[in-house]
């Protein structure tokens, strides 16, 4: 029992929401805590798809109560349109109207967008969620050294199966995700329907059970597997032609749905 007492709680005790969608406010801010990064003079994260940099946003908290500098990415110009009128209230928000692009020598990669801005190469929290090749840009990051990085996962898909995302595969698969992770030298340290990882040579300061470090797995939420969404996603991929499932994908891009 006194070497269970050297570690802390679960980090997913710490779910809260105040604009995140599924409690990444307050597993952050306690990740953030333990880090000792919340007190530092200059501080940065970076988000896409930002929306209008509040609604769903995993680090808009640390925005406005923390003193964090950001850079918001967001493609679609009506969306963009919000985020700027977001930007002017909150003046350390960088708006950036683009598509980041998960290929290498793009113009339009994440490396290169990022390298116009003043974002330091070392900065504190990376946010990906843009519903299609969120691991392939995580890849193609290379000489900027996020120390979190929270990215949106295909939930609906069970541990132990690997998947990237693709014309006809939609999303990445939680292992697939981990994975990368690992070769880039990040731990997993929480799922909560999107994956959070650390720097490796940031997680003595986690204190977290050594078990969910050598067995990411245990992380999974499986509550994911049977959310009425996911339920749904599986059945369609049985019984409808793969071709009408991308065309109403790209429908959903349009009017926002999100169970596809």
């Amino acid at each position: 029992m006194l070497f269970l007492t050297t570690y802390m709680s679960n980090l997913n005790d710490y779910k809260k929401n105040i604009y995140s969608q599924n409690g990444e406010d307050g597993i952050i801010i306690e990740i953030l805590k333990r880090l000792k990064l919340l007190n530092k003079k200059s501080k940065w994260a970076c988000e896409f798809g930002a929306w209008d940099g509040i609604r769903g946003s995993n680090t808009f908290n640390l925005i406005k109560n923390y003193s964090f500098n950001g850079v918001y990415i967001e493609g679609d110009k009506k969306k963009f349109s919000l985020l700027t009128k977001t930007s002017e209230k909150f003046k350390k928000i960088i708006p950036l109207n683009m598509f980041v692009s998960h290929k290498k020598k793009s113009n339009f990669s994440l490396e290169k967008i990022l390298k116009k801005t003043k974002i330091p190469k070392k900065f504190e929290v990376l946010s990906i969620d843009i519903d299609s090749y969120d691991l392939s840009v995580w890849q193609s990051l290379k000489r900027y050294d996020p120390q979190v990085v929270i990215i949106e996962i295909n939930s609906g898909i069970e541990p132990g199966i690997l998947q990237k995302n693709s014309y006809k595969k939609r999303g990445n698969s939680f292992t697939s995700t981990v994975r990368v992770g690992l070769k880039k030298g990040y731990f997993l340290v929480s799922h909560t329907g999107n994956c959070i990882f650390v720097k490796k040579n940031l997680m003595n300061k986690l204190k977290i059970e050594k078990k969910f470090i050598s067995n990411p797995n245990l992380l999974f939420d499986s509550q994911w597997l049977f959310k009425k969404e996911n339920v749904i996603k599986l059945l369609l991929k049985k019984i409808v032609p793969i071709y009408v499932i991308n065309f109403i994908r790209n429908i959903k891009h349009t009017i926002n749905l999100k169970f596809i």
